[in-house]
């Protein structure tokens, strides 16, 4: 009987031991993914699920409190390079030539992700992202100003909204960084946004109405590049957008660990505007 008993015994640790990790782990797989209107896949949870944070847990590249920052460099079409100084609420912005030394030029885009839902859930009810926090630092990390929007992370996919704010504007009507499974070369697929007039700007293209861009989506390679961060393998992604406005184009550089490690957008206007990963911030770590 002994020897029965002990097996008894290891069987229920066994199935405690199993129940408890469950317990722990209830939140990583307590949804379904499903296709948005547009091809996107997004989590969804059941009615009773109101934890805020619920479209964080699963994320293993967008947790919650990290910082990525990116450096970034406009090249006009005749191949100068420019950075843009804040005016103020009125005259907003204005491109000026790069100068390492010009005080007030943005040099930086800072995007944190967020704790929870926070208040864009009385904007928009039913948002399925998760929160980002841009933020837009000048030489010496002046802020002046930021905006909230979102990125989605899963198993089938990673789509995100790209620094849109002043000057990135322009990148509307670029291709939004985006990957999606399997992760291989040939993968192909596509997706398409409505864009209304108030992303318009004589700078870059003025329109009236709205334009629809339609995206096509290709992983062409796997390569190793030079980052801040170290050599990194990166799936290449190219793709390009067309309206009736033109066509813009995106070739991203996307790590598992640290996500889109660089960005070269071919702009509207035939300028440039290139992104590239410079930091990763765990800002609960910096608080300790």
């Amino acid at each position: 009987m002994r020897p029965l008993y002990s097996l008894i015994l290891l069987v229920l640790l066994v199935f405690l031991a199993l129940f408890a990790c469950k317990s722990l782990d209830k939140n990583l797989d307590d949804y379904s993914l499903m296709l948005d209107d547009d091809g996107i896949w997004v989590e969804q949870f059941d009615s009773t699920n109101v934890d805020e944070s619920r479209y964080n847990h699963n994320n293993s590249i967008f947790k919650e409190n990290i910082s990525f920052v990116y450096s970034f460099k406009h090249i006009t079409k005749d191949n100068k390079r420019l950075s843009f100084k804040y005016v103020d609420s009125i005259s907003d912005w204005k491109f000026e030539p790069y100068s390492s030394q010009k005080d007030g030029l943005f040099e930086k885009v800072n995007i944190t992700v967020t704790k929870g839902l926070g208040q864009i859930l009385r904007a928009i009810p039913d948002y399925n992202q998760t929160v980002l926090s841009y933020s837009y630092l000048t030489h010496n990390d002046f802020a002046p100003f930021g905006s909230t929007s979102g990125v989605i992370e899963n198993e089938r996919n990673v789509w995100m909204h790209p620094p849109r704010d002043k000057y990135f504007k322009i990148l509307e009507l670029n291709p939004f960084p985006y990957i999606k499974a399997p992760y291989k070369i040939g993968n192909h697929w596509d997706w398409k946004l409505t864009i209304g007039d108030p992303w318009s700007d004589p700078r870059w293209m003025s329109w009236n109405g709205l334009v629809e861009n339609t995206y096509d989506y290709e992983i062409i390679d796997k390569t190793r590049i030079k980052t801040a961060l170290g050599n990194l393998n990166c799936f290449m992604i190219q793709s390009k957008a067309t309206s009736r406005l033109g066509k813009t184009g995106l070739i991203s550089y996307f790590h598992k660990k640290y996500g889109f490690v660089r960005l070269d957008y071919l702009n509207i206007d035939g300028s440039k505007t290139v992104l590239e990963l410079v930091d990763v911030i765990n800002l609960d770590a910096d608080s300790k």
